[in-house]
């Protein structure tokens, strides 16, 4: 099939788009300035911002399945004059409208866990408007909502220790706040089912990996991959929101308000959809183990 990957050279993106080549898909990797990407011979790219529809509509003719996952990430403020609503939103709409256009079969949507357009924050409102432009398309659909994905090349881990320090650091409410992450290697080929897969269309698949970790958890393991030991301490939630919302607008600060909402809520799943591709999550790659700790 011809596959067109929106957002292909990013951290997940790039990834797809190998393995998607590798199951012999003709794959083309859109993405704004695709120019540094580096892919297996075979595997094209074009140039794209999905907020400028001209810019975009060309790439979806010919293809077969559309995969978006051009994201801003949850854990930092946009900047640049970017928003959740004009890049999730927005840019999920022009995507929905080329595909419509050029009769693309199917669409792939990554989306997020708990995104509802009456969500919490501004991201999983984005989100969950954009899930309901994709249900609303006249096209297949099929919807996954990964926890935080890890993996070389990802933002999690570095996040983490940005927001710390080693031995001794504060996080808000301790680092309570739970995560399931999975590793971009897992997550990646059940992705390209979604693609390949007849009997996905219409799904909504929330998948985690195989250990719920705290803030702190994830912490306190990054240190130790680097053999430093790290002790917390909890810093109030109604202290740090204030903190953070008085520290927004400063373009050092890598959160707002907004993140620290998000920190008040857990990011798990209820029922592991990773077993709708025929996977054990207790199989699935530990932070422990991708960091060389397990």
């Amino acid at each position: 099939m011809n596959v067109l990957v929106v957002g292909g050279t990013g951290f997940i993106g790039q990834n797809l788009c190998v393995e998607l080549h590798d199951r012999g898909h003709d794959v083309t990797a859109l993405a704004r300035n695709p120019g540094d990407a580096e892919f297996p011979d075979g595997v094209e790219t074009v140039s794209g911002d999905v907020t400028a529809y001209d810019s975009i509509e060309g790439a979806f003719e010919g293809q077969d399945v559309a995969v978006n996952l051009v994201a801003l990430s949850p854990l930092f403020q946009p900047s640049g004059g970017a928003s959740h609503e004009k890049i999730h939103l927005g840019g999920t709409e022009n995507v929905v409208d080329a595909a419509e256009e050029h009769g693309v079969d199917r669409l792939v949507q990554m989306s997020a866990l708990d995104a509802d357009a009456e969500g919490a924050t501004a991201y999983l409102r984005a989100k969950g408007q954009a899930e309901q432009v994709v249900r609303d398309a006249a096209l297949d659909w099929v919807i996954v909502r990964p926890s935080v994905v890890f993996g070389d090349g990802g933002e999690f881990v570095p996040f983490t220790k940005q927001l710390t320090t080693p031995y001794v650091t504060g996080l808000p409410g301790g680092g309570k706040t739970r995560f399931q992450p999975i590793w971009v290697g897992d997550l990646v080929p059940m992705l390209a089912d979604c693609v390949g897969d007849d009997d996905r269309a219409g799904e909504t698949y929330e998948i985690g990996g195989p250990d719920v970790l705290t803030l702190a958890d994830v912490a306190k393991l990054a240190y130790e991959a680097e053999g430093k030991s790290l002790r917390i301490l909890p810093i109030p939630m109604a202290l740090a929101s204030v903190g953070l919302t008085a520290a927004g607008p400063l373009p050092f600060i890598p959160m707002g308000p907004d993140q620290a909402r998000s920190l008040r809520m857990d990011n798990t799943v209820v029922e592991n959809d990773a077993t709708a591709f025929g996977v054990d999550p207790s199989d699935l790659t530990t932070l422990s183990e991708y960091l060389g700790l397990a």
